[in-house]
């Protein structure tokens, strides 16, 4: 044998693993064509069983398919999900579209769908609005090309528009961190109205008689709804709707927060009493400004935010929140779509309502004569 053919016998020839090796005897990499035929030959089977340990392993006998699951190993094999999406007309992934991903009340949310995803066999297409209609419905588009079996939603308005068109194209919507009246749609939510209430009536109780409402973009429901709620609470105080001034901002992050103080304190005196914030992030922006400001918090104005981010205990000043059951909303909300998606026709929808929970902190004790 010429040196020539030695060293293409030793390209081309089986190492030690039934893998190509080159002119140093390692292993070349992996061809990226390496399909079910080649899995098939290197178990001794043929490639109707491969096809059957992928997509319906309980009918391969356990020594069949372990030993498919080693060449699968040891060629690298990765199987067609564009094929296997195109046979089925769906992909075992889901969408799940939340408002703000820099949120981190949202990041608590995606844990529990992800979880619950992953426990059935399905991925997770995350992806962000930001607030704006016009990127919720391209992002939107996006989750039909990928032709995704199911989308959570958490929608930036309050009709329910988007989610008919995605079922008239097959494609179950629950949505997520927004109720629904209507009975053909499953939804998982807070009761923001009553989180308003009990965010706003932990002021009052604390002594204040002025509030100021730090929202975000008017659209938004839940910023609709806690309104509603310290409204409410207001009204069971006694007080007027003159005793509310509200500032909205264009975006619920700590820099809104910011410029509403800002704005708070350039108004003049006197400030108002306590502030509601209708997100965490925003009173946590608040706070850094009343601070700078030498404002004292609770002692000159009390505060409260909403979500109960992870943040919040450990601000400046402690603060005063508005809880929500954050991975329990993302775990039973994929749990019901995934129920839809594999229960067509039989489905029963269901719009599950939890209730928040007010968490005290120092930031609401405020020096008026309230709480201790």
């Amino acid at each position: 044998m010429s040196q020539s053919e030695r060293r293409h016998r030793r390209r081309t020839g089986p190492g030690a693993h039934g893998l190509s090796t080159d002119d140093t005897g390692r292993p070349e990499p992996l061809s990226r064509t390496v399909g079910i035929k080649q899995v098939a030959a290197r178990a001794g089977v043929s490639p109707g069983t491969v096809s059957n340990v992928l997509n319906r392993p309980e009918r391969v006998a356990a020594a069949t398919r372990a030993r498919v699951e080693q060449a699968i190993r040891e060629l690298g094999f990765v199987r067609n999900g564009s094929a296997s999406t195109l046979r089925a007309g769906h992909s075992s992934t889901i969408g799940l579209m939340v408002l703000d991903l820099a949120n981190p009340f949202f990041t608590d949310v995606a844990r529990g769908v992800e979880e619950a995803a992953s426990e059935r066999g399905y991925a997770v297409i995350l992806s962000s609005s930001g607030e704006s209609d016009e990127r919720e419905q391209r992002n939107l588009r996006v989750f039909a090309e990928q032709r995704v079996r199911g989308v959570l939603l958490t929608p930036v308005g309050d009709d329910g528009e988007t989610a008919d068109r995605l079922r008239d194209r097959g494609v179950p919507v629950v949505l997520l961190d927004h109720p629904t009246p209507r009975a053909n749609q499953c939804s998982v939510a807070v009761d923001d109205v009553a989180g308003g209430e009990l965010a706003a009536g932990e002021l009052l109780d604390a002594g204040a008689r002025t509030l100021a409402f730090v929202t975000g973009p008017t659209v938004l429901r839940q910023c609709a709804d806690r309104r509603k709620g310290a409204l409410r609470a207001l009204r069971a105080a006694g007080l007027g709707r003159d005793a509310l001034r509200e500032v909205a901002v264009g975006a619920m992050n700590a820099r809104g927060g910011q410029e509403a103080a800002r704005r708070l304190l350039e108004a003049g005196p006197p400030l108002p009493d306590a502030i509601f914030c209708a997100n965490d992030l925003l009173a946590l922006g608040v706070l850094r400004v009343l601070l700078q400001a030498g404002i004292k918090v609770p002692g000159d104005v009390a505060l409260i935010g909403y979500d109960d981010i992870e943040f919040s205990a450990a601000a400046a000043v402690p603060l005063s929140s508005v809880r929500q059951p954050t991975y329990q909303l993302g775990r039973i909300a994929t749990e019901l779509l995934l129920e839809e998606c594999d229960e067509s026709g039989g489905h029963a929808h269901q719009q599950v309502m939890f209730q928040p929970e007010l968490v005290v902190r120092e930031s609401s004790r405020s020096a008026l004569g309230g709480s201790p």
